[in-house]
């Protein structure tokens, strides 16, 4: 087994520690969670308008053209860099806000960068909304972009950090559920306005409505209790303890925990980024770097971007095509729940490898049967039952990651790191997670155009080196105490040689 005990002064936290699931810290933690919202509602979004014939005549009338030519392999129709830059350049904005988000985060807090990132958000789709040409809509994808980096920055340190430890997976589920939420309900919102000629302005403009109530939400919480010691507020961090964990519950050890902890990682005179790269924190350093990029390449975001496209691709006429990303959407959704209710109980390691499986048997599926459907050369006409038989497989790909890789993304970054570096850990994480999207939704048409049903295996093969890396290298994490979770890497079998001889105590801190 690659997992591993913990170091700990016990196998359990204290009963003090724990709290219980309070009505404050249920709607505090949604609000957080809401900002999952905007990150999905423009992953969702911008795929639909991009079939829009009204928005691709105003902005790509190119790819029109090339639709409506009876030469066009089915594989190459929307194969435009122009077409996929409106996608992507909302993830290069990304990566740049959340490359300066972790020390904003440690001098403002968590929630002050929620408030943030909504309020840019909202800017971007209102721009977005009325775009009269391609710069004003490059433009609005930039804002969003910068908005979705900060709040994607916060909003998982955010929940991990104020949800107790037992019910720590099931509480950061929330932001991966609100992705998904977003995601779907952007495809029910193309699915009424593709026919009008306004539509896509409509999808556009209705980002803002997410990105509002996000922002007012964040603006009546307080900051979690980390945060607020971190920046010297004490007796607003013990107020904000005792509304979350419950008025029964005497909560001046965790505080003064959370007091060591914060003037442990204020000693230290190294720069967090500098501190990230020593020997003794490599394994966070490879995991924050690893897990965003290996769940990017299983293509979800690809085929989540481009789904309408996609099922157009493989025979669905225009409304079909977009119902069925709307049926992907639900499919999603509803894995996200299930794994909200099994995940402090399977723990992780299970659940990585149960949906890497199930992805990497789905996608082979999908290849042998485009490879079988369309010919070598993409040119046969896949047929309805081929058709449905894609979807009905790609839900079973979309269920596979839902219980295990999409909501993995946000909680294992945000627990694995101490306190002194775990604003920088996150930032690395959604940097990786922004490049590796732009990258691929950069090049995904293309690849298809070129790849044709080869472009499925290529992510296939992806999933299975990344089920085999959780397999060796991950330990097991569910139901620690974010304060003990270092001492996990300890007893790892090969990350232990990289933690031995560290000091335990301060690096927990």
């Amino acid at each position: 087994m690659a997992g591993g005990g913990f170091v700990s002064d016990s196998d359990s936290p204290p009963a003090e520690f724990e709290g219980r699931i309070t009505f404050s810290i249920i709607i505090t933690c949604i609000v957080a969670a809401s900002s999952g919202l905007i990150f999905g509602y423009d992953v969702g979004i911008s795929g639909g308008v991009s079939t829009m014939i009204p928005f691709l005549a105003k902005f790509f009338p190119d790819v029109l053209r090339k639709a409506a030519s009876a030469e066009t392999n089915m594989y190459c129709v929307y194969d435009s860099q122009v077409l996929t830059l409106f996608t992507s350049s909302l993830y290069l904005a990304g990566l740049v806000s959340s490359m300066v988000a972790g020390p904003i985060t440690a001098k403002i807090g968590r929630r002050n960068i929620l408030v943030l990132g909504g309020a840019i958000f909202l800017a971007g789709g209102a721009v977005n909304g009325g775009a009269q040409n391609l710069v004003m809509l490059i433009v609005g994808r930039i804002l969003l972009g910068l908005g979705v980096g900060f709040t994607n920055q916060a909003a998982p340190l955010y929940l991990s950090e104020i949800a107790p430890p037992k019910w720590r997976g099931a509480f950061s589920t929330a932001f991966q559920f609100f992705v998904q939420f977003g995601i779907l309900t952007a495809g029910i919102i193309n699915y009424f306005t593709s026919t009008h000629p306004w539509g896509w302005r409509i999808s556009l403009g209705l980002a803002t409505v997410p990105a509002l109530i996000m922002t007012l939400g964040a603006l009546v919480i307080s900051d979690t209790p980390t945060s607020l010691v971190q920046r010297g507020k004490i007796d607003q961090a013990k107020r904000a303890l005792n509304r979350v964990r419950g008025s029964n519950i005497d909560v001046q050890p965790e505080l003064e925990l959370l007091i060591k902890s914060s003037q442990v990682a204020k000693a230290v005179k190294q720069e967090p980024f500098r501190t990230i790269f020593e020997r003794q924190f490599r394994p966070q350093l490879v995991f924050a770097i690893a897990i965003p990029f290996f769940q990017q390449l299983t293509g979800i975001n690809i085929i989540a971007f481009y789904a309408p496209n996609l099922f157009q691709t493989v025979g669905f006429k225009s409304d079909a095509a977009l119902l069925a990303s709307v049926i992907l959407g639900v499919v999603n959704l509803g894995s996200v729940l299930v794994f909200s209710v099994i995940v402090d109980r399977c723990g992780r390691r299970f659940l990585f490898m149960l949906g890497g499986t199930q992805m990497l048997l789905s996608l082979s599926l999908v290849a042998i049967i485009l490879g079988i459907g369309t010919g070598v050369d993409g040119t046969k006409d896949l047929g309805k039952g081929y058709a449905e038989l894609i979807l009905v497989i790609m839900c079973i790909f979309s269920a596979g990651f839902g219980w295990s890789w999409g909501p993995f993304l946000w909680l294992i970054p945000s627990e694995i790191f101490p306190l002194k570096i775990r604003n920088s850990g996150q930032s690395i994480a959604v940097s990786v997670q922004f490049i590796t999207i732009f990258i691929l939704s950069q090049t995904f048409l293309t690849m298809l155009c070129h790849f044709k049903f080869a472009a499925f295996i290529f992510h296939a093969g992806w999933i299975l080196v990344m089920t085999v890396f959780i397999a060796f290298f991950l330990p097991e994490t569910k139901g620690i105490p974010l304060d003990s979770i270092y001492g996990i890497w300890c007893k790892h079998w090969f990350w232990r040689r990289y933690v031995r001889g560290a000091v335990l105590g301060d690096s927990m801190n």
